[in-house]
């Protein structure tokens, strides 16, 4: 039998070894860690993909394909669709080998990712934004490359690019920290799940092989249960690096037969997981880099006492998305809920409220705008570490005589659309205050700095996960006598806050609406 016509797997087996001799000149093997968490779990251990040149295993694939492009090719340049890091992959390589390369990249692509591609590529790359898709961007790069006769460079479905990304199998291989029970591995395409699997079956055949795909984004699992690689009608992108809408071919023939079966997690379960690689490892992943660790810690019991490995395949991310999903995690730890409750529109009724059903109960978020003269529904998000507390708020709202609505979820909150009709307040002061983020401190401004006839017609705060708390609040006064005279009370910092001052008078002009 020719080589040619070898199976997938004796095909690919046989060019991951090619590879050892090819990928080391544009880059170098990358660590293997211990990942201890407390308490009872498996041996986990990490491979350190993201401490690579391009911070991504995808510099392997793309440069093993483009070291056999022939003269005549490499004359020809390249081009490659990518939502980031195989692009870093083919500009590191364009640049090693002198090949003009052409990368066409969604426009929602992060701006790291594309300031990476201009900095491994230097004069040898041009980025072309195409489409809010990777699939897009792929149409685009295959009309370019008919148009040009440029070599088109696969991110996944191409033999030697899957032979690339196999050589971090046989690091880990070599490392002598295995053999390993079980093996979690994320899937986009599938290049590095059919790569490392059957590099890791070759040595260790009774491993577990898992493929791990986003719940949005299972383009795989979609492909094992049809026979054949299918297109998911909508892809998740917030594992921006695995959303692809359809498995490759090839990748598909051969995690058919190495891929023991296929894991599906939530966004909220890999935010999680990238937490722990920060806690654990102070190492910062990009969502789809933390897939495989985030469906070892879904099924964490069942693991106990097993030796698994995961690939940190990425830490591409954009720093602005790093502050989203930590705050999301923050929120997530805690069992919450968002209740909207009505009060009499009296002065220190809201206080009552807060020292009677949601004393020791943690605020997260507190929207409120004056609409009506009799009536305030101000909207509370409660969290708690222990979710019965939460459970029995409605049972003390009901006892205290309080309406209340359950409002968990809803989009206007999400979105805080806080209203305030501005003809209803008589004379109002609005506060800007900072206060040191502690239970109580909140609480202890308002009893102790807010007096007399001071009624609150706004509130617009949410817990960041900072020490300091932030939060504007509107006081509406009968007078401007007792408003000048509690403003003049009020130093601007104090005991548990460090700043409190009335905003301009512009903006108290746009508050109430005139």
């Amino acid at each position: 039998m020719e080589r040619d016509e070898l199976p997938p797997d004796r095909s690919l087996r046989q060019e991951i070894l090619l590879a050892r001799e090819r990928v080391y000149r544009f880059g170098g093997p990358t660590p293997i860690e211990r990942l201890s968490l407390p308490g009872p779990g498996p041996e986990i251990w990490v491979k350190r993909e993201d401490l690579s040149a391009v911070k991504s295993y995808k510099w392997r694939g793309a440069c093993n394909r483009m070291a056999v492009l022939s003269p005549g090719e490499m004359k020809r340049g390249v081009v490659t669709a990518s939502a980031g890091n195989h692009a870093q992959g083919v500009a590191l390589a364009a640049r090693t080998l002198g090949i003009r390369a052409r990368i066409h990249m969604p426009r929602s692509t992060p701006k790291v990712k594309q300031s990476a591609v201009l900095h491994h590529g230097g004069d040898f790359v041009e980025i072309h934004l195409s489409g809010d898709s990777y699939d897009e961007a792929l149409k685009a790069a295959r009309e370019d490359e008919t148009r040009s006769g440029a070599v088109y460079i696969h991110a996944y479905d191409d033999l030697q690019v899957m032979a690339g990304q196999g050589t971090l199998a046989d690091e880990v291989v070599l490392s002598g920290h295995g053999p390993f029970d079980a093996a979690y591995l994320q899937i986009g395409g599938g290049g590095l799940a059919a790569g490392v699997s059957t590099w890791l079956k070759t040595y260790w055949p009774d491993m577990a092989v898992i493929g791990v795909e986003g719940a949005g984004q299972a383009s795989m699992k979609a492909a094992l249960e049809a026979g054949k690689p299918v297109a998911l009608d909508q892809v998740d992108l917030f594992c921006d690096g695995t959303a692809v809408r359809m498995a490759g071919a090839l990748p598909f023939e051969i995690c058919r037969h190495t891929l023991s079966r296929i894991e599906t997690v939530t966004n909220a379960e890999v935010s999680h997981a990238m937490r722990v690689l920060w806690e654990g490892l102070r190492c910062i992943s990009e969502p789809s880099g933390a897939m495989g660790l985030a469906a070892v810690l879904k099924h964490r019991e069942k693991l106990t006492g097993k030796r698994v490995l995961v690939v940190l395949c990425g830490a591409n991310i954009d720093f602005l998305q790093l502050g989203l999903i930590a705050q999301s995690v923050g929120a997530a730890s805690q069992a919450s809920r968002t209740l909207r409750v009505r009060i009499p529109e009296v002065p220190g009724t809201m206080l009552a409220l807060l020292d009677s059903c949601f004393s020791g109960i943690n605020i997260s978020d507190f929207q409120y705008g004056k609409t009506g003269e009799a009536a305030a529904w101000p909207v509370f998000s409660l969290s708690a570490d222990d979710p019965a507390e939460l459970g029995g708020l409605p049972a003390k709202l009901d006892a205290g005589g309080y309406e209340w609505q359950d409002l968990t979820g809803a989009e206007d909150v999400a979105f805080r659309a806080i209203p305030l009709r501005g003809d209803l307040l008589h004379h109002p002061v609005f506060l800007r205050l900072d206060f040191y983020e502690r239970p109580g401190a909140l609480h202890d401004f308002l009893t102790q700095r807010v007096r007399g006839n001071a009624s609150i017609c706004y509130f617009n705060y949410r817990q960041s996960g900072e020490r300091i708390g932030r939060a504007l609040i509107g006081l509406d006064f009968p007078s401007p006598f007792e408003r000048d005279a509690m403003m003049m009370s009020i130093p601007s910092h104090g005991d548990g806050y460090r700043l409190c001052q009335a905003v301009d008078p512009e903006t108290l002009t746009r508050m109430r609406g005139l």
